[in-house]
């Protein structure tokens, strides 16, 4: 526990003697962060920064209004549709997000009035064909020259002659 400051000195002197004598201890070695540029230096104050900070640390969100959910969840549903493996599952998934734009045609929704327009399925099929251009596949060899193809004929309608089937 720190001692209380004694009568007739001044704040000031009493704390700086107090900072000098923890130094001298070494109270003040090894600090985390010793050393290092102080978080934030040179960047534009932000009022809230101790709150995003404190968010960060604590990996909280805050949910987003309606109507930036939607847009983001938009931007995430076009990344995954371009990202998908078929041109029916980037189909599928700009499907899905039109319906859910659709459906918040008819709702209100909490935030700024924004109308998040219906994604172009065409265009992003479009553009996930030029990411995942189609590979060639090699002609099929040639089957046996058309004399054996015609002997090999003969022999399959011997074969079912005699058995019976021809």
């Amino acid at each position: 526990m720190t001692e209380r400051k004694p009568p007739g000195v001044s704040f000031e002197t009493w704390i700086d003697r107090q900072i000098r004598e923890a130094t001298e201890r070494g109270e003040f070695d090894n600090l985390p962060g010793a050393g290092k540029p102080l978080p934030g230096e040179g960047k534009p104050q932000d009022e809230m920064w101790w709150i995003k900070q404190k968010m960060l640390e604590e990996n909280l969100t805050f949910p987003l209004p309606g109507t930036l959910a939607l847009r983001k969840e938009a931007e995430e549903s076009l990344a995954a549709a371009v990202g998908a493996r078929t041109e029916a599952e980037a189909r599928k998934i700009v499907g899905d997000m039109n319906d859910r734009i659709r459906e918040s045609y008819g709702k209100p929704l909490s935030g700024p009035p924004l109308l998040q327009p219906l994604i172009d399925v065409e265009e992003v099929v479009a553009d996930w064909r030029a990411r995942h251009p189609v590979e060639e596949k090699p002609a099929p060899a040639p089957g046996p020259p058309r004399e054996r193809r015609s002997f090999l004929r003969f022999l399959r309608l011997r074969f079912l002659r005699r058995k019976g089937h021809g």
